[in-house]
């Protein structure tokens, strides 16, 4: 929920570039003599707000950031019918923004499945939306992939219970390297290795797992203070790849809450590979019950490779590597089941493994 308090100025601790926002002042009406006042609006039929909850550990709440950065940047975008909700309260950055977060520092998420600490946290903010990067005590304390897996599916299991509707967006962890923790760095690459296959398994068409790669581009020498904990950079970092990913997520949400959300899924096969480059195609398919009017495909490149041409489709790159491809217009729409296709060539270095990128795909409703 929205807190109209003044915010609390950032202590030493948070790094974050944030300036104040200017207050907003609210004029009274004044009613000249003999007027009669007007009925109040009747607010009864108004949409309710799409409730988020940010989920996490210390990165996501203390002070968590990259959160205000989101929240104001949705806003920009003209996502104002939004809540952001959580058992606790803003927690710093000295800028305006809905704050409510459940980001507990120091908490494992095996320890909140363990327990059972999640449903009186949903039953107290009733979330439609989880956004999720936990594990990263867990990696530091050295719990194996498979226990951390098994508590995102008691989460998830939680969150369904509290809205069978719940979308959940969940984050392949930022990177990790603390002076006290060699091995992190590595356990960190390890999990989110397993995540992608998580999620695919536990998604559904009314419940949907997106995952967001917070990994990918992310480097602990300029985007945190502490090997562990992002900094003004790595807090513009980690809202801008929430972003596209809940803005679609917003965009999708059904106009009535029986009608199917639409999904899709991009599959890669490398076509033809030679020294410095390959070509490959990737397919996507609508795998949902209702019809897609467009869809993005994001393309996460290994070992410097870099897409550099596409066809049937719109390219974007970002600094990092990180390539977006969305329809070319005419291949956007696709009925239930149906797919089509786009073409590639990227670049790629000496001693480069065989081409075999991460690749998410968002879907936009059809009309």
């Amino acid at each position: 929920m929205r807190h109209t308090r003044p915010p609390r100025l950032p202590g030493s601790r948070i790094r974050s570039s944030l300036g104040l926002s200017a207050a907003l002042l609210l004029p009274l009406g004044l009613l000249a003599p003999g007027a009669t006042a007007a009925s109040p609006p009747n607010t009864a039929t108004a949409a309710a707000p799409v409730r988020i909850m940010p989920l996490g550990d210390s990165i996501t709440g203390s002070p968590g950031c990259w959160r205000a950065l989101l929240w104001n940047r949705l806003q920009d975008a003209g996502h104002t019918g939004i809540d952001f909700v959580g058992t606790l309260p803003p927690q710093g950055c000295g800028v305006a923004h809905d704050g409510d977060n459940e980001g507990h520092g120091g908490e494992l998420v095996t320890d909140v499945a363990s327990r059972n600490l999640l449903p009186a946290r949903l039953a107290a903010t009733r979330p439609d939306i989880v956004v999720m990067h936990f594990g990263t005590n867990d990696v530091w304390s050295n719990i194996a992939p498979d226990r951390i897996l098994a508590a995102y599916d008691t989460l998830l299991a939680q969150m369904r219970e509290s809205n069978p509707d719940m979308r959940v967006l969940v984050a392949r962890l930022i990177p990790m390297s603390p002076a006290t923790c060699a091995e992190c760095g590595r356990r960190v690459v390890d999990l989110n290795a397993r995540i992608p296959g998580w999620a695919a398994g536990a998604s559904t068409d009314r419940s949907p797992v997106v995952v967001v790669d917070q990994w990918t581009g992310f480097d602990t020498a300029t985007d945190t203070y502490d090997g562990v904990h992002p900094d003004a950079d790595g807090d513009e970092k980690i809202a801008a790849r929430w972003f596209p990913a809940l803005t679609a997520q917003l965009e999708n949400t059904p106009g009535d809450p029986g009608d199917p959300a639409p999904t899709c899924t991009a599959s890669f096969r490398s076509v033809s590979v030679w020294q410095g480059g390959h070509q490959a195609e990737v397919t996507v398919r609508n795998t949902s019950a209702a019809p897609v009017r467009g869809w993005t495909v994001t393309l996460r490149p290994a070992d410097g490779t870099r897409v550099t041409q596409v066809w049937n489709g719109t390219l974007t790159t970002a600094a990092d590597g990180v390539a977006t491809v969305s329809d070319a217009g005419w291949n956007g729409s696709l009925a239930p089941g149906a797919s089509t296709a786009f073409g590639l060539i990227a670049t790629t270095t000496a001693g480069s493994a065989a081409p075999a990128p991460t690749t998410d795909c968002a879907a936009a409703p059809g009309a």
